[in-house]
C-alpha cells in the first residue's frame, strides 16, 4: 500500500472527479458536444491545454446534463453557474482547481459570443455568464517551504543512497535551474554535448515552450556545471539512449516523461 505523505499539508485534497466516459458523454446534449468539439478544433491548443479545457468541460455539461436537466447553454445564467462552483466546492476542490475548471468554460463562452454568435440566432444576446461573478474564495492545500542548500545536499544524499539517479537529476535540474516541471521534461540529451564557455559555469539549453497561449512563452534556461553533473549521471546511468534526458520506461520501451 503507497503511503500518504501530509507532511505540509493544511487541508484534505480534493476527491478526483469521475472521468466523464464517452458512453456518458454520449447522454450529454448533442449540441453542447458539437460546440465543445467546434471550440477545441478552432484553436491550437498544447497537447496540455486541449486534455485540461476538454476535460473541464466534459465535466460542466455532464453537470449540467445531471443537474439542470440538460439546460440549453445559451439559457443558463450566473446563478446556474455559482450553483456549479458550489458543487466543486462542496466536493472539497480547491480554489484554484475551480479556476481551472471555470477557466474552460469562460473560454468557451468567448469564442461563442466572438464568432457562434454571428450565424446562430440562439446566441446573438449570448453573454458570458462566468464573468463578473463573485471571486472563488482562496484555498492552501498545502503550505509553501522554501528548500535550503542544505535540505537539498540531504535530499540528494537520500536519493544517493538508493541509487536514483534520476530522482538526483531531476532535483539537482529543480534546484539550480528553477525551471517548471512542464519545462523540464523538455529538455533533449544534446545539451550534455553542449560546450561550456570559457569563463562561464553554465551551458544555455535549446529552446522549450513555458507557460502561455499558443504553443507557450519560448524559453531558454542556463543549465549550471552541478545539474549537468547528474544530468550526465543519469544518462550514464539509465542504460539506454534517448532524445529527451527525463525518460522513463513503460513496457520495456523508454518514452519521455508526462
Amino acid at each position: 500500500m503507497a503511503k500518504e505523505i501530509k507532511q505540509n499539508m493544511i487541508r484534505p485534497r480534493a476527491k478526483k472527479l469521475p472521468d466523464v466516459t464517452d458512453e456518458m458523454w454520449l447522454q450529454v446534449d448533442e449540441e453542447h458536444r458539437n460546440l465543445t468539439e467546434e471550440f477545441l478544433d478552432a484553436h491550437s491548443f498544447r497537447d496540455k491545454t486541449r486534455k485540461q479545457y476538454t476535460s473541464s468541460l466534459r465535466q460542466f455539461f455532464w453537470w449540467v446534463h445531471n443537474s439542470l436537466n440538460g439546460k440549453k447553454l445559451y439559457k443558463i445564467t450566473k446563478r446556474d453557474f455559482i450553483r456549479y462552483q458550489s458543487f466543486l466546492k462542496n466536493r472539497g476542490m480547491s480554489s484554484s482547481g475551480i479556476a481551472l475548471k471555470k477557466a474552460g468554460v469562460s473560454s468557451l463562452n468567448n469564442y461563442i459570443e466572438n464568432v457562434v454568435a454571428e450565424d446562430d440566432d440562439n446566441y446573438k444576446t449570448f453573454r458570458n455568464f462566468t464573468r463578473g461573478l463573485p471571486a472563488i474564495p482562496k484555498t492552501i492545500t498545502y503550505e509553501k517551504v522554501k528548500i535550503t542548500y542544505e535540505d537539498y545536499q540531504t535530499m540528494m544524499k537520500v536519493l544517493e543512497e538508493d541509487e536514483n539517479y534520476l530522482g538526483m537529476a531531476w532535483l539537482a535540474t529543480a534546484f539550480n535551474v528553477g525551471a517548471r516541471r512542464a519545462e523540464i521534461i523538455q529538455l533533449k540529451t544534446e545539451i550534455l554535448d553542449y560546450p561550456i564557455p570559457e569563463g562561464q559555469q553554465y551551458v544555455l539549453s535549446h529552446k522549450v515552450f513555458g507557460k502561455g497561449s499558443g504553443e507557450g512563452k519560448v524559453l531558454e534556461y542556463m543549465i549550471n556545471t552541478e545539474a549537468l553533473k547528474y544530468l550526465k549521471l543519469w544518462h550514464e546511468k539509465r542504460g539506454y539512449d534517448h532524445e529527451y534526458l527525463f525518460t522513463t520506461t513503460y513496457g520495456g520501451q523508454p518514452k519521455q516523461m508526462s
